[in-house]
């Protein structure tokens, strides 16, 4: 992969998607990822990456690909290959990829002539209840052809036959869900059902769902899990998503339906999970296609529940995520049926916090002391995880005038400071001019002091990965010094989490510190080792203060602490 990125020119990658101005080593633009009015996009060329100071994006120039064309990281390097006109990395021909490579692109082949017999019963004497059932649900031919809805045979099976007559082996048919085996019988595994293919964003076939008609059980089933489909991983309408551009929200709906009848009506970019809960694996790829997700589930309680589980995912992997609450225990496509899309549009939806505020309100009454005083615990509590000043004052104002209690009582209820938020953190370019002193921040001197690692070609044994106290500075120092590059780091985690914080360390580095990378080093390990001089010094003071004064150990503690205070204050000392 090193002479891969070698032949790639980020800049001339990123400026087909971003308009870029020279700005000293860097190019300049508005993030593509989010909604800017200043530029805070930086591209380094000589660095391969990208960076933005305002959503925290950044990555290589493949992860840059995979963000804008919803590609996976084998999709996106082809795709940079075809665009540089270039050969394809090495990786493409190794014999056990290649051959599960094959194997792929022949369920993808099979899975879509699947969906072509499916799609033609449906207009057949033996598709017309599931046609019936279609249009009875609001569906036009067009959106029903948009989505390429069809009907399996109520026959044990048909499919079965027509796909190996057509030259596709059982084996094949077995292994991309399409029948079943049974006491030395095959059958189909989709009988007298109304059918949904289920399409990734690159426009394969993944699988299927389908939808019993009359009497019979599972209601809804799906494909099982194959080489080529797993439903934790993937989405409803991926393909649609990928086509619409310039989304502001994905809306995460339950059901096919909900998806089909939204899109019929005009409304971009709604997506269902596959028969399950929301993963954190479909949240983030939700999170390729727009800045938020608008979760939008049925009004009924389930629905409800549900909502809360999938706020829960989308907070613990760092997506902005809204509520959209249907009105009288509708579901979006009932209401959107209904009601309309002007309605639909009018529609507001809630962050997280107020709905969780609507849903500890349920069932109590406020004017009861009792039901006040609970309902002002619960929501307390969510307030501990509000971090803006600015937006915790407007919810504790808000539970306030709902509860009679005063604000500043409920910030004490939250465990919350009542002085106003200390100063912000000098920027690291600022820090690195002064001497390190009591004023120098630990975390922003270990963040330069990894930067400078990555980039700035440190003499051997300068810093080791045994001077970094962050897990993941610790363990990517320790990559990178056995001899790892930094593209192949960043290719090597798939977490967006760690890819921006290897990323912003680089794009910390300024260029003055980088010319002089050894003192800046030096400044930054020293302020490091204060900082653990301190920590140990707190920790010593604590454990003294809890001995007898004559016992002798307390002696030796007292020594301990004077020699490491020693320490701290000769490395405070102007070099």
């Amino acid at each position: 992969m090193d002479q891969f990125y070698a032949q790639i020119d980020i800049v001339q990658v990123v400026s087909a998607y971003v308009p870029l101005k020279k700005n000293g080593r860097n190019y300049i633009g508005l993030c593509p990822f989010h909604h800017e009015k200043t530029p805070s996009f930086n591209v380094n060329r000589d660095k391969n990456l990208y960076y933005c100071f305002g959503c925290k994006a950044g990555g290589n120039v493949v992860q840059f690909v995979m963000q804008m064309e919803h590609l996976n990281y084998t999709e996106a390097v082809r795709f940079i290959a075809d665009q540089a006109h270039i050969a394809v990395p090495e990786m493409e021909f190794d014999p056990e990829w290649q051959k599960r490579e094959d194997r792929k692109a022949r369920l993808y082949e099979l899975n879509a002539e699947a969906a072509r017999y499916y799609h033609h019963l449906l207009w057949t004497e033996q598709g017309k209840d599931v046609l019936a059932y279609f249009r009875n649900r609001g569906l036009t031919d067009d959106v029903i052809r948009k989505f390429g809805l069809g009907a399996a045979p109520d026959e044990w099976d048909q499919a079965t036959r027509f796909l190996t007559e057509k030259g596709y082996p059982l084996e094949d048919l077995e292994q991309a869900g399409l029948c079943t085996g049974r006491n030395n019988r095959t059958f189909d595994m989709f009988r007298h059902r109304a059918m949904f293919p289920i399409i990734s964003q690159n426009g394969h076939v993944l699988g299927f769902g389908g939808r019993i008609l009359g009497q019979g059980q599972p209601k809804y089933l799906n494909t099982a899990d194959t080489l080529v489909f797993n439903k934790r991983k993937g989405v409803f309408a991926a393909n649609l998503l990928r086509k619409a551009r310039d989304l502001k929200r994905v809306l995460l709906v339950e059901g096919y339906m909900d998806v089909i009848s939204l899109t019929q009506y005009g409304v971009e970019g709604a997506a269902a999970t596959l028969g399950t809960a929301l993963t954190p694996e479909q949240a983030r790829l939700l999170h390729r296609f727009a800045p938020e997700i608008w979760v939008a589930y049925d009004g009924d309680a389930p629905g409800q529940n549900a909502i809360l589980k999938a706020l829960g995912i989308f907070q613990a992997e760092g997506i902005p995520a809204k509520v959209l609450v249907f009105p009288d225990g509708l579901d979006p496509d009932e209401f959107i049926r209904q009601r309309g899309k002007e309605a639909f549009d009018r529609l507001k939806p809630l962050d997280p916090i107020r709905y969780r505020m609507n849903r500890a309100e349920e069932g109590k009454d406020l004017s009861k002391d009792e039901d006040r005083l609970v309902f002002a615990k619960e929501c307390a509590q969510l307030f501990k995880q509000i971090r803006e000043p600015v937006e915790l004052d407007y919810y504790l104002g808000l539970l306030s005038m709902k509860t009679g209690f005063d604000k500043e009582v409920l910030r004490s209820q939250i465990g919350a400071a009542l002085s106003a938020p200390g100063p912000a953190v000098r920027p690291l370019r600022s820090q690195l001019r002064q001497t390190p002193g009591a004023g120098s921040d630990p975390s922003y001197s270990e963040k330069l002091l990894f930067g400078l690692l990555l980039t700035a070609s440190l003499p051997k044994d300068t810093v080791s990965a045994a001077d970094f106290l962050d897990p993941v500075y610790q363990q990517y120092a320790g990559l990178f010094l056995t001899g790892q590059t930094l593209d192949v780091l960043i290719d090597q985690t798939d977490d967006p989490t760690v890819r921006s914080k290897l990323t912003d360390a680089v794009a910390g580095v300024s260029e003055s510190a980088e010319m002089d990378a050894v003192l800046a080093a030096q400044k930054c390990l020293r302020n490091l080792r204060i900082d653990r001089f301190r920590k140990d010094i707190a920790l010593l003071k604590e454990k003294a203060g809890s001995m007898p004064q004559d016992q002798p150990e307390r002696q030796e503690i007292i020594q301990r602490i004077m020699m490491l205070q020693k320490e701290v204050n000769q490395l405070k000392q102007p070099q």
